[in-house]
């Protein structure tokens, strides 16, 4: 017989009390009724022989019983020979995953993972099942558990070995969340896929920095029996400082204004040193900057001023152990210009006219310059909108009716009930029934649809009030005879104010006011600006190009895509590789690597900068305690063969104890002792009590 839990044996000692009772000699108790003792001196009776045990039979049932509780709580078990035993699981299941993010780029990092993996691998039994993958942001597979499989057992190490050492850390982000999820999804199905009672485990080889991204961790719900097993790698120097381009928070600046390249330095947490200096790349003749950076902390700062004559779309960081993030790529970027085509025959410089105020709605930033071309020019594909405002020819009619079919966006501004058959013949409709409303005092806007996205821009409270806004005239359109029209403003004597109205892919917006000053005060309100642009945003002219991106981004080159011609766009990468993209593919995903990218285009190439995740730089050790708090089942690094050994030997040991499970049995035994010992404890109580009365 065994024991499971042998230190509760000692509870046996208990045996001693029963012993101990039985030993002392209580005073005597049998009383005998005298007359008056109140002249006696009392005093104990004298014993005169020594204390001997009496109620035998009563001491051993209550010995019996604490000796039989004590067996039970050791929880005893017959041990049998491993034939008789259920046959063993097939083995364990492992998946070794490997980190090859961007911080695994430092000095002796990858080397250090490589013979983790490669002892990892070694530890697997000919009965286990292995596969190995690799992570950054996203995770790939090196080895399958069918490729594992199907290798001799004696070359499996080796050959996964092998695999494993044919990669290089690359340049993306650490996802350690998705990584661990994803290897536990991996064990989870391949156990449906071939049940058995095998025991799961991953290896976790990684730097652990703090930049790993833990979204998704806490709560999930993973896999029973499995176990995390962490081999961290450590860098041999700790220093690490990352410099990271910031876009300039001053995007209204004119596009004249001197570029101002702001740039952050952050320092780990455990570093050693906090000075460090920052230069651009090349001899530009600008001095460098000092830049002072404690542990645990970054800097904001304007980055070194680069000479006039120099030119440099580097900056370099110097003075700590590793340079994989030391560099950031700057590209400033370029004002897209913007064009917008006035049909109205006005003049820019009369302030009585609606253009004069329209030329100067639109301001240039460093993001986009808007331009106003008036005269004959016909609408084409370059014009974000055309504002057509008064009667047009109807062959130009027809051109603006094409555009707007063809997907533009067209403002028609209703200067006067006569340009109602210019309206009809945009719009596809015969008869309109334009004509000028009764304004007895003035108009105001009293219906606003705010969930539309033209006022989106004033569907907060603070900014929603037209009250201010007056219209000396206006337009009086029923909406009814334009098909498919959707009311977007009304005046308050319920005439539509403004319209959308749908023309196959593109709009066309209507404005039964104009803004010139003689019909009321929109040109001059503070609203004015904002929807006009907001009327332009819907156009498509105001997308925001970007040109920084990060490592694993998906560049839009949708507008490039548009106007290169049906011509393909091809990307230069930093190392100089040619990609090409396919042909209605409007998005570019192989960023996989910090410089500049260059897009050759028709009709002219545009660059852009990739750089290194911020979060790579933070490389100070992440607790493990963190990843406990988040639910992960972790397991202390991986054990030698005798442990390994004792450990299953106690699991098997359990589970026969579990299987044949005696303490009931002690448990039960225990108590038919206690109800025999109460019994005869009970007569031999009532006996004396019997004699003394026999005795009367």
């Amino acid at each position: 017989m065994s024991l499971l839990a042998p230190l509760f044996l000692l509870g046996g000692l208990a045996i001693a009390l029963p012993v101990v009772f039985h030993l002392v000699r209580r005073s005597a108790r049998e009383k005998v009724v005298f007359g008056s003792l109140m002249f006696l001196r009392p005093s104990p009776p004298t014993l005169t022989q020594r204390s001997r045990l009496e109620h035998i039979l009563l001491l051993l049932l209550r010995c019996l019983v604490i000796a039989i509780l004590a067996l039970g709580f050791a929880r005893p078990f017959f041990k049998k020979s491993a034939a008789a035993l259920p046959p063993a699981a097939a083995g364990d299941r492992v998946v070794v995953l490997v980190d090859t993010s961007a911080s695994m780029r430092r000095e002796g990092l990858w080397p250090e993972a490589l013979a983790a993996a490669q002892a990892a691998l070694k530890r697997a039994s000919a009965a286990d099942r292995v596969a190995v993958m690799v992570f950054d942001d996203q995770v790939h597979s090196v080895v399958s558990f069918e490729e594992w499989t199907a290798m001799n057992i004696s070359e499996r190490a080796a050959l996964a070995a092998e695999k494993l050492a044919t990669l290089k850390p690359g340049w993306r982000s650490t996802r350690l969340a998705n990584a661990l999820i994803a290897a536990a999804d991996l064990l989870e199905d391949t156990g449906k896929r071939e049940p058995d009672a095998s025991p799961l485990r991953i290896v976790l080889i990684s730097d652990l920095q703090e930049g790993s991204r833990l979204e998704g961790l806490q709560g999930h719900d993973w896999p029973r029996g499995l176990e995390v097993v962490v081999e961290p790698v450590q860098a041999k120097r700790h220093t690490n400082a990352g410099l990271q381009w910031v876009s300039d928070a001053n995007e209204t600046a004119r596009p004249d204004a001197d570029p101002v390249v702001r740039i952050r330095v952050s320092n780990s947490a455990d570093a050693a040193r906090e000075q460090f200096q920052i230069r651009w790349a090349g001899d530009t003749g600008a001095a460098p900057l000092d830049a002072y950076v404690p542990p645990g902390q970054s800097r904001i700062m304007p980055a070194p001023k680069l000479p006039a004559v120099a030119a440099s779309d580097r900056i370099v960081l110097t003075g700590d152990d590793d340079d994989f993030d030391n560099t950031a790529y700057v590209v400033q970027p370029k004002a897209e210009a913007v064009t917008v085509l006035y049909l109205g025959g006005e003049s820019e410089s009369d302030s009585s006219q609606a253009l004069f105020y329209l030329e100067r709605a639109f301001e240039d930033t460093r993001r986009q310059t808007v331009r106003i071309i008036t005269g004959s020019a016909s609408p084409s594909a370059t014009n974000r909108l055309v504002i057509v405002s008064g009667a047009l020819a109807p062959d130009r009619c027809a051109e603006v009716r094409q555009f707007a079919t063809n997907g533009g966006t067209v403002l028609f501004v209703m200067n006067d009930a006569a340009s109602s058959d210019t309206l009809g013949q945009l719009v596809g409709a015969s008869e309109t029934g334009v004509t000028e409303a009764a304004v007895a005092n003035y108009s105001m806007f009293s219906q606003i649809d705010f969930e539309h996205p033209l006022f989106a821009p004033f569907a907060d409270p603070r900014f929603g009030d037209f009250t201010k806004v007056r219209f000396w005239k206006h337009r009086h359109l029923p909406a009814g005879e334009l098909s498919g029209a959707r009311v977007i403003a009304r005046f308050d004597d319920n005439d539509p104010a403004i319209l959308e109205i749908p023309a196959v892919r593109g709009h066309v917006f209507v404005f039964t006011f104009s803004w010139r000053p003689a019909d009321g005060q929109f040109a001059l309100s503070s609203k004015f600006v904002p929807l006009i642009y907001s009327l332009l945003d819907q156009a498509g002219g105001l997308k925001t190009r970007f040109s920084q991106y990060r490592v694993g981004d998906a560049v839009d080159l949708s507008t490039l895509a548009a106007n290169s011609g049906g011509v393909g766009l091809s990307i230069r990468k930093p190392g100089g590789e040619q990609v090409s993209l396919a042909r209605g593919e409007p998005h570019f995903t192989q960023t996989d690597e910090p410089g500049i990218y260059e897009v050759f285009s028709y009709p002219s190439s545009v660059r852009f900068a990739v750089n290194l995740d911020p979060s790579e730089s933070r490389t100070a050790p992440l607790s493990l305690d963190e990843l406990e708090r988040l639910g992960v089942p972790m397991k202390p690094a991986a054990m030698n063969a005798a442990q390994t050994a004792a450990r299953q030997q106690a699991l098997r040991d359990s589970e026969l104890e579990a299987r044949q499970k005696l303490w009931r049995w002690l448990i039960l035994a225990a108590l038919v002792l206690l109800m025999l010992e109460t019994g005869l404890s009970g007569w031999l109580t009532r006996r004396p009590a019997a004699r003394i009365e026999a005795a009367a």
